[in-house]
């Protein structure tokens, strides 16, 4: 049995900076309109819940530990986003300092790490 054959697909994507930029930054709006709407649905879901079922202790502790889990998921995420946003922030000012020395204030001195390099 041969191995089957791929083709050689190199599509060409040219993007500004500010482009990239801005896809960066909406996708991380985006993941926070998600996170929001994750949110929405817990607190939904204990109000329906609540509403209509009358809870034993047990089931209010389960329901809590459910609410809990989700919302630390959320968190996890949200500091995953937050060090997303620095990391865009950072380029911003080192391309920034690069091409206008005197008309910023002195930011401090990043990495020359290959994933702070355009």
């Amino acid at each position: 049995m041969s191995m089957p054959t791929v083709p050689n697909i190199t599509p060409e994507i040219i993007l500004k900076r500010n482009e990239v930029l801005n896809l960066l930054l909406t996708s991380i709006a985006l993941e926070e309109i998600g996170l929001s709407h994750i949110i929405n649905t817990e607190g939904e879901k204990i109000q329906r819940i609540v509403k209509e079922q009358s809870l034993s202790l047990n089931d209010a502790l389960a329901l809590n530990n459910s609410v809990e889990r989700m919302l630390r998921n959320v968190i996890k995420t949200e500091m995953l986003l937050q060090f997303r946003l620095e990391d865009i922030i950072k380029l911003e000012q080192m391309h920034n300092h690069e091409h206008h020395h005197d008309d910023l204030p002195d930011t401090p001195d990043i990495p020359d790490l290959p994933c702070f390099k355009e």
